[in-house]
């Protein structure tokens, strides 16, 4: 994965918890989620990305988001923009048929404590 995010590590996000969502300026989103973590014996921690340049979204209000699914995981995609969304997707032409999705020019990701 270009955005150097191992999401086998995280099991795609299966069953993750969607935490916030943070509205920066237009073109920056922020995404907080909590995630076990296979490396460190499926210890919970908490994760974030960061959207820079975003094009498109389609977003959830933040009290919706303990209703989101997420037994299918998430997808990020990099075709010429990168592509993010709840759910299994193998192209980015149908990644608008999730309930959340951001496409961007970069994603950048941090680990924190969960």
């Amino acid at each position: 994965m270009s955005i150097g995010i191992d999401l086998e590590r995280f099991e795609h996000f299966k069953d993750a918890e969607f935490r916030s969502v943070e509205i920066l300026s237009p073109q920056h989103i922020k995404l907080h989620f909590a995630v076990q973590d296979k490396a460190r014996a499926y210890d919970w921690i908490g994760m974030a990305f960061d959207f820079y340049g975003v094009k498109d979204a389609k977003l959830v209000d933040e009290t919706k988001l303990q209703f989101i699914d997420m037994s299918e995981g998430i997808t990020i995609r990099k075709d010429k923009f990168f592509l993010f969304a709840i759910g299994e997707y193998n192209s980015g032409t149908n990644i608008k048929d999730s309930i959340f999705y951001i496409k961007a020019d970069d994603i950048k990701y941090t680990q924190g404590s969960f």
